[in-house]
């Protein structure tokens, strides 16, 4: 795998955002209307998103009430999640931080409730990346905090087409997708306990998916108690 064509993939979305103003649109994304209730009946109150994209999620738990962090690499993306905060006068429940997430994150341990990204881990990472990125998530809970993310999965109609950067990597119409097998959450989970991965669809493709959710463990131990959302 050759890390320039990766880092290529930030201009391809910084391109993407600026000439697509809402490319996802601006309802919600399913994944966050489940998430939020998730987080409702868990008591959570600062979330973390990472990969916020154009800010339809972020605005969406801001709306329901939630102090949320997002972080972005694209600056398109960050302008377009403080302009629209704004309009919806939402601003004071939303903090922008433009960051790659391959570096440590710019936040103190044990800040947030609970973390969420929609389709960040399947972006142009490495394993070893999302290794890193879920001990910094790890990192930035607290002891019992609730981590949910979506990734699309190896059933999916677009793995195994298009160009392979190596592991299920593929790159389809000039983005690169890191497509993940349940082995896959398995060796992410390392200080958490998954409490389900669940399959969704979203898209005309349509394209299929896994909803992750997870726990981080109260003491650190693998042998934490089980508990339930």
């Amino acid at each position: 795998m050759k890390k320039e064509i990766f880092n290529k993939q930030n201009r391809h979305w910084e391109d993407t955002f600026a000439s697509k103003p809402q490319m996802f649109g601006t309802d919600p994304s399913i994944a966050a209307i489940k998430a939020a209730g998730i987080f409702k009946n868990n008591g959570v109150r600062k979330i973390l998103e990472l990969g916020g994209g154009q800010g339809r999620d972020s605005l969406y738990f801001a709306q329901q009430g939630f102090e949320v962090t997002v972080i972005e690499y694209t600056a398109a993306g960050i302008q377009a999640i403080e302009e629209r905060a704004k309009e919806l006068e939402v601003a004071h429940l939303i903090t922008t931080v433009q960051h790659d997430v391959r570096q440590v994150f710019p936040l103190e341990a044990g800040r947030f409730d609970a973390c969420y990204s929609h389709m960040l881990y399947c972006m142009a990472l490495t394993t070893s990346e999302l290794v890193f990125i879920s001990a910094e998530t790890n990192r930035v809970l607290k002891p019992g905090g609730i981590t949910i993310y979506t990734a699309r999965n190896t059933d999916d109609a677009d793995c195994g087409t298009g160009t392979h950067h190596g592991e299920d990597i593929y790159e389809c119409g000039k983005f690169i997708i890191h497509f993940f097998s349940k082995e896959k959450v398995e060796k992410l989970a390392d200080g958490f306990e998954i409490i389900s991965i669940d399959n969704f669809e979203e898209g005309a493709l349509p394209r299929k998916l896994f909803f992750v959710v997870q726990k981080k463990f109260e003491d650190g131990k693998a042998d934490a108690a089980k508990s339930s959302c």
